[in-house]
């Protein structure tokens, strides 16, 4: 059979009725779940990498230009979502509109995206929890703190808070769907309420000296043997590819659409509430962030290493205010935990909606009767994701997440035109108004500020791609449900 046959609609409502997952979400559960995942890695992990190697004070118009990326995508998503309110995300999208072999490429991607974004929120909390222990005169040695890329002795290490943490999360969602989201709307609001006393406390403790040049005249930044083109207009189109992965939030919220009660009303709503909200928040805390420290300062190299890790409370050491970073380190180290706990649940359900499909083994689509969730698909994910955590460096995890949610991205834009062209008189509850240029929009600056990434990041996402496309041909193809009707 092709491998551009389309799952038909009526088998995706199919799906629907007879799904083991329990509709326990609500308008504003999924507006927190797209909070809960936006904020955290955006503010409390990127916002340091993103100021030192790309576009230093200008990391607000980074965060402007992803986010108007941002919005072409969403739109986009929202029309999708409320055609067809499932879990699987734009890769269900994608297989009832353009074809399996396109669907199975964006699946393969969006695993590559929420599984580096899990890691390298795990990673970030362990920079945070770190910072934490050190505030009660605690300490663990380096070698449990980091990973051997980055261990500057002899000898084994790994990033043991991350790959704990991660275990954490799984046991926490595992338990179930409503358990989990009553935590995330707790933190949520806690990290909210972090996010805005750093936005009004940190305006006391701004030199505009800091901005001055706003944009950094472009150079290299040249560490141990590697090489990094910073600052500039191109400093600030990068930034804005480097840090997209912080927005990631809304295409989590499209994940749960198999959990949501009224999924093709609040499904959209809560996609565009959650992504302007956290747009908007995102610009004020990169303006007092680098009004309070210099950019300069976000050097893993130089005098605070650790700042890049946990930037946002460093900026208040920094300003000789310890009281206002031991609270948002606090805040920051139990809400980097909502984001992964939100990464990981939509994983489980990009592997939930591909295994049903037969596209990859059964054990991704077991729900265990009791708790309502996949608890093996879980498992596994908790065991591969933790491991990877504990011992790779966070920036290359931050730039191949970044791919695999600008890839997402382009190709919804594409499916959803694709989708009111071929057809035009299917119900929608929502529609992306004057589509041919949102969707148009979105594909270029999403394609744009995916070239701008770092080569590294395209050459393992390329290649990620392409053994994607192996396993296809040799498992998906053959064992996919299109090709085995009476199974």
């Amino acid at each position: 059979m092709s491998i551009w046959r389309v799952k038909p609609v009526a088998a995706f409502e199919a799906d629907m009725k007879k799904s083991q997952l329990k509709r326990v979400l609500g308008k504003w559960s999924l507006t927190a779940i797209g909070v809960g995942a936006i904020i955290g890695g955006g503010i409390f992990v990127l916002t340091g990498t993103g100021a030192y190697y790309h576009a230093g004070p200008a990391l607000a118009l980074s965060f402007i230009i992803a986010g108007v990326a941002c919005v072409f995508a969403a739109l986009c998503y929202s029309e999708f979502a409320s055609i067809l309110p499932v879990e699987g995300s734009a890769y269900a999208y994608a297989y009832g509109t353009i074809g399996e072999i396109f669907a199975w490429i964006i699946g393969w991607g969006l695993i590559l995206e929420y599984a580096m974004g899990s890691m390298t929120v795990a990673v970030s909390w362990s920079g945070y929890f770190n910072k934490l222990l050190k505030m009660f005169g605690l300490k663990l040695p380096e070698w449990l703190t980091t990973d051997p890329a980055s261990y500057t002795g002899d000898g084994f290490s790994m990033n043991l808070p991350a790959f704990l943490i991660v275990l954490f999360v799984i046991s926490i969602l595992i338990k179930g769907t409503s358990s989990a989201a009553k935590a995330n709307n707790f933190i949520v609001i806690l990290k909210v309420s972090a996010v805005l006393f750093v936005i009004i406390a940190g305006l006391f403790f701004i030199n505009t000296q800091n901005w001055d040049p706003f944009i950094p005249a472009a150079t290299q930044i040249i560490e141990k043997e590697t090489t990094h083109n910073a600052y500039g207009l191109a400093g600030v189109i990068s930034g804005a590819a480097a840090i997209f992965f912080a927005y990631v939030g809304f295409d989590a919220v499209s994940t749960q659409a198999g959990e949501a009660i009224n999924p093709k009303k609040d499904v959209p709503f809560a996609i565009i509430a959650s992504l302007l909200i956290c747009t908007v928040l995102y610009i004020l805390v990169s303006l007092v962030l680098t009004g309070m420290m210099n950019y300069k300062d976000f050097n893993p190299l130089g005098q605070y290493p650790d700042a890049i890790k946990a930037p946002v409370a460093y900026a208040f050491d920094i300003a000789g205010q310890g009281w206002a970073g031991f609270i948002i380190t606090i805040a920051a180290t139990v809400g980097l935990i909502s984001v992964l706990m939100v990464m990981i649940m939509g994983q489980s359900r990009i592997f939930l909606g591909m295994s049903k499909d037969g596209l990859i083994p059964q054990v991704f689509s077991k729900i265990n009767p009791v708790s309502g969730t996949p608890k093996t698909n879980l498992m596994i994910l908790g065991a591969i994701i933790s491991v990877v955590a504990a011992f790779t460096p966070i920036n290359k995890l931050a730039d191949m997440t970044s791919f695999g949610t600008l890839f997402a991205f382009t190709m919804v834009c594409i499916a959803v035109w694709i989708l009111r062209i071929k057809q035009p008189d299917l119900k929608r509850t929502f529609k992306v108004p004057a589509l041919p240029v949102i969707a148009i929009s979105g594909i270029l600056i999403n394609t744009y500020l995916m070239i701008n990434l770092s080569l590294d990041a395209q050459m393992l996402s390329l290649a990620w791609l392409a053994i994607g496309i192996l396993v296809y041909f040799i498992y998906g193809k053959r064992k996919s449900n299109l090709n085995n009707p009476t199974e």
